[in-house]
């Protein structure tokens, strides 16, 4: 399908400023594409999860997050995925202990272009491993078969209908108005009837809604009923895709996540839908997500993982050469990088990028992973130094200060017991939120954990959801809760997490569900009363820094004036 030189991806550094030739030939075509493929009208906010999922939906899924490393202990399959993931994040610690970094071989600093990535190859994975038909997933039935009179015959038909798991043993009951609503689904979605397949799908999301999954539900754990869940909100991404209606897709994406966050194609469904509305930074995160889950559950075809490695390279490449207002640059390592060796990544940043020297910042924060060296099982993966620069200071340096607090802060706040208008909220997400937000999506394309907080990056998209309140822009703020909440589900997969860490997930998690839900005001959520105490501390560094630097000015006058009454006294 790729070309060799795709699939064998290149190991130097990475360095571009976003002006590759290939590529932007490349987004001509793609642009006009997806601009086709985009809906005018802005689709409608998703109400509440609860209406889709049940009465127990928030508690199916808090549970489920409880129990991710549980299950995995539990089940002898998933014992071997629990060493994986333990052996690849002791892979930072065993790289961390070499004595020399990379940083002192000059020609690490060369800067290797992009690859050129066609489209095709990129609809072709996709139709491989997004569109696929699964025929052999747990609720892609058979169709029901007729009862006859004779008891055994009746026996037959229920054994016929009830699904059974890839590995052969039978799984919960379904409801069987709910299974032939399925079937009638599956049959649409067969015959290339995307539209009616997508109503029936929705009329079974419905029937889920009212209870309606399994025949005995306090039988069942809520892991079952949330795969049926899950299973029709994939259904309902691809029906939307094959509609070339992504809007519509992005919701049911993010909650296939919510629902299953172990299953790599839901991650690589969010990333094709990503893809059709040219939010490239957020594809590519989704799809590093995809290719590291397709290892971590036991995946062992390098062809499929390289496929999905090429998917998550593209929509980097595509990512920086559409960014106009700053450029980055991956500088391989090996151990901590100290000030000095800093100052020279930005000097180097600094001749390569000219256009884009206004402020220059190096991500302190976890490291970066390119999908050119991110073979997962490997010892040690290769590290890369985050490198980014500005053609607005301004952003630079708010973002920089953002992002040297303990956990992660997104405000349009000066001051933390200073709230900002209406129309002083709209002035700051003009000027300076909707150029942040896209930076900050850039940098965790690459990043797949982050160690100040194993909860960062929903963080990061809560406090992002409450300012798109604050602005009015309700559907879009719901989206971004969404999408936050598929980013906390993921997180014990990604990485162990302390008492401490599970417990704000599931604050987090039960106060998203609240917001969704019209629960209480925005005020009290767990991100709010962070973003607080990150402004205070903010605030308190601030005043810290005002005061040296004018001590420091003041002992610099007195000084210059105590030479000048030496010299004045020696004439």
């Amino acid at each position: 399908m790729a070309s060799k030189s795709n699939v064998d991806f290149k190991k130097n550094l990475i360095s571009t400023d976003g002006k590759n030739e290939n590529s932007q030939r490349m987004h001509g075509s793609k642009k006009s594409n997806v601009a086709a493929n985009k809906s005018n009208d802005i689709p409608k906010a998703l109400q509440e999860v609860k209406n889709h999922l049940g009465d127990g939906a928030a508690e199916n899924i808090m549970e489920k997050i409880k129990m991710a490393q549980k299950k995995k202990k539990k089940q002898s399959g998933h014992v071997d995925t629990l060493n994986r993931k333990r052996k690849a994040e002791n892979n930072v610690k065993l790289a961390v202990k070499e004595e020399e970094t990379t940083l002192e071989t000059g020609n690490q600093f060369i800067p290797t272009p992009l690859s050129h990535i066609p489209l095709k190859i990129l609809m072709d994975i996709e139709m491989e491993l997004v569109y696929t038909d699964e025929e052999d997933i747990s609720f892609e039935f058979a169709e029901p078969v007729v009862s006859t009179s004779t008891q055994s015959a009746c026996q037959d038909s229920e054994k016929a209908d009830a699904p059974s798991a890839p590995d052969g043993s039978t799984l919960p009951q379904i409801d069987k108005q709910l299974q032939m609503t399925l079937w009638a689904a599956s049959a649409c979605y067969r015959q290339k009837n995307y539209t009616a397949a997508a109503e029936q799908f929705s009329a079974a999301l419905e029937l889920c809604s009212k209870g309606a999954a399994i025949d005995h539900p306090f039988e069942s754990s809520p892991e079952d009923i949330s795969s049926i869940a899950s299973f029709i909100e994939t259904k309902l991404v691809t029906c939307y895709l094959k509609l070339r209606r992504p809007d519509d897709a992005l919701n049911h994406s993010h909650r296939s996540v919510i629902l299953n966050p172990a299953y790599f194609r839901n991650h690589l469904r969010q990333a094709a839908v990503f893809r059709c509305l040219e939010r490239y930074s957020e594809a590519a995160r989704s799809a590093m997500i995809a290719d590291y889950m397709y290892w971590l559950t036991g995946g062992t075809e390098q062809r499929i993982s390289k496929l999905i490695k090429l998917y998550w390279q593209a929509m980097i490449e595509e990512a920086i050469t559409t960014e106009e207002a700053f450029s980055v640059m991956y500088t391989p390592f090996a151990t901590e990088v100290k000030a000095g060796k800093r100052n020279k990544i930005k000097d180097v940043f600094a001749k390569k990028h000219p256009d884009y020297k206004e402020h220059i910042y190096t991500d302190p924060h976890g490291v970066h992973i390119l999908p050119q060296m991110a073979g997962w099982p490997s010892l040690p993966p290769q590290q890369y130094l985050l490198t980014l620069g500005f053609r607005n200071k301004h952003v630079g340096k708010v973002l920089e200060r953002w992002s040297s607090g303990k956990l992660p802060i997104f405000s349009d706040r000066k001051a933390p017991f200073c709230p900002l208008t209406s129309e002083e909220t709209k002035r700051y997400w003009d000027n300076t939120g909707k150029n942040v937000v896209p930076v900050i999506d850039f940098i965790r394309s690459t990043k797949l954990i982050d160690n100040r907080c194993a909860c960062s990056p929903g963080i990061e998209k809560l406090h992002y959801a409450s300012l798109l309140g604050r602005l009015g822009r309700a559907e879009e703020q719901s989206q971004v809760i969404n999408q936050a909440m598929a980013e906390l589900a993921t997180i014990p997969y990604l990485q162990d997490i302390t008492q401490q860490d599970a417990e704000l997930l599931q604050s987090l998690m039960a106060d998203a569900m609240d917001t969704l839900e019209g629960r209480r005001s925005d005020k009290g959520r767990v991100w709010n009363k962070i973003q607080q105490i990150g402004l205070i501390e903010d605030y308190l560094y601030q005043v810290e820094d005002n005061y040296l630097k004018n001590k420091r000015l003041r002992m610099a006058r007195t000084q210059r004036m105590r030479m000048k009454r030496i010299q004045g006294t020696q004439q």
